[in-house]
Parts: C-alpha cells; structure tokens; sequence
C-alpha cells in the first residue's frame, strides 16, 4: 500500500499511532513506529509519520529517539503530528486511571513542548512536572534542521493557540461540537476561523502553517464517487486548507469503496487538487 501511495504521487501518508483503535480492536494492527519504517524502506519521496502520535502510552524522549532514527532512515521524509490522545482503549490499557480533561490537556502541552526540544537540540534537561529529562542526549540529531515538521492536531482554543505559536502545521478534524445539527464541515469552518483570528493575534502570517484537513469519519461519502470527492474537496479548500486525509479502502469497514474511484481520484482527483493551491 505505501509503494502504491508513492507511485500514485501523493504528498504524503501517514498511520495513527494507536494500540488499537474503535472497531478494528480484533483486526490486525501493527505499531506506529516499525510500520513506518517498513514504510520509509519500500518508498522514496513520500512524506511519512503519525497522524496522531499522543502522550497515552508515549513518553516524549524515547518517542523523540525514535523520530531522529525515522528521520535519518527516511533521508529526512518525516512529519510529527501530535494530539492530545483519545479516551478510548489507548488511554487506559497500561493500567492506569482515565485522565481528567485538565490533566489530559496539561500533559499534551508539556509533552508537545518537551518533543519539540528534544528534536532540536544534542542535550537536554527538563523539570517537567510529567516528563522530567535528566542529561539525556539526541545525537546525531535531525536530518532535517532545526527539526522535522511539527504539526498539532487542535479543536479549542488553548490548544490551537499553542499550534500557532510553535508548530509548522495544524490537523483539524472533527469536533466534539459536531452533531447531526452541526456538521463536520461547520466545525471545520467555525475552527478555521477561529485559527486564522488565533493567527493574527500573533502577528503571525495565515499561510506559514500547514492547514491539513482529516476526514475521520467519512461520513460525507468522498468516495462514492468521483464527483462527490471533487465537490467534497472543493468546500475544504474554499475554507483554507492545504491538504486533506482521506483513509485507504478497508474492505468490510466504514472506509470501504469502490477500487476505481480511489484510482481515479488518487490520479485525475490528485492532480486537480493541485491546481487549486497558489
């Protein structure tokens, strides 16, 4: 699949950074960091990482490790996407108790701002109040300076804010303010909005981060056909975003469709997106 993603042209591919995740929890599921190696090793062009790594079972220094090795072994490919992590499987399995949403949130901003160190400097000693470093070293560093891309996936204010203060791209998706009555793409609209405003107050230009829309849900049917995609992207660019997810064909999953519309929209689909960015 990720030698097809490559020949296909696209820009980049990615895989969660899950143990398990909703109803694929008895299907197979490999792990984040092996599966994009494999990935780095059969490919050549393609951009590569998580979409989303989290603080539920990661600590930022062996992950930031890991990302310098993916780096190097890519020839410097890698994105890091970082989130907040869900409350499903993934945030209990090693046996801890749930997380409030005040200790999920101050988790995710120390170990967004404890990675970002780690992948820009040789030697580091943090007092983090969840992940404390002591004397740790990232040598050779990466191959991409100061530091591959850092994208932060981000619904809300606080974390959006510090998306605009430190990342170079920005994954939106559905929110939890998305309902029957609030669609997907009003989320998206009212989010975009809200980090373009996030954006100026930061004197910050609006096309220096990455806008990267993920279609988690599927639930708009891009892939009924060729047509509908088209229209479906169509509306996600018109709001400002650079570059939108779209989950590969899955037989017997809500991500199932017909092979010769994924072709025709991985060439034809592709191809028209691209004329669409300045």
């Amino acid at each position: 699949m990720w030698e097809q993603a490559e020949q296909f042209g696209f820009d980049a591919a990615y895989t969660y950074d899950h143990l398990t995740w909703r109803n694929f929890r008895e299907r197979s599921w490999f792990t984040m960091m092996p599966t994009l190696v494999a990935a780095a090793s059969v490919t050549s062009n393609i951009r590569l990482g998580p979409l989303v790594t989290s603080p539920n079972f990661r600590h930022p220094l062996l992950l930031a490790k890991e990302f310098l090795a993916l780096d190097d072994i890519s020839q410097g490919r890698l994105i890091v996407a970082v989130g907040s992590g869900g409350t499903g499987f993934d945030s209990t399995t090693l046996g801890h108790a749930p997380w409030s949403t005040k200790e999920r949130h101050q988790r995710f901003i120390e170990f967004t701002r404890t990675l970002d160190i780690l992948l820009r400097e040789p030697a580091t000693s943090l007092t983090g109040t969840y992940y404390p470093i002591v004397e740790s070293r990232q040598i050779p560093g990466p191959v991409q300076v100061p530091r591959p891309p850092l994208f932060l996936s981000a619904t809300g204010p606080k974390t959006m804010d510090l998306t605009a203060e430190l990342a170079d791209g920005w994954v939106s998706l559905k929110s939890a303010a998305a309902t029957d009555s609030v669609t997907t793409y009003d989320s998206a609209r009212r989010q975009m909005s809200m980090m373009n405003e996030i954006l100026a107050n930061r004197h910050r230009d609006q096309q220096s981060l990455h806008k990267v829309f993920l279609d988690q849900e599927s639930h708009h049917g891009p892939l009924r056909s060729y047509e509908a995609f088209i229209d479906w992207a169509g509306r996600y660019n018109e709001l400002g975003f650079n570059e939108i997810v779209l989950h590969w064909p899955i037989a017997d999953s809500q991500f199932d469709c017909d092979a010769g519309v994924f072709e025709r929209v991985a060439n034809e689909g592709r191809r028209q997106i691209q004329e669409w960015q300045p």
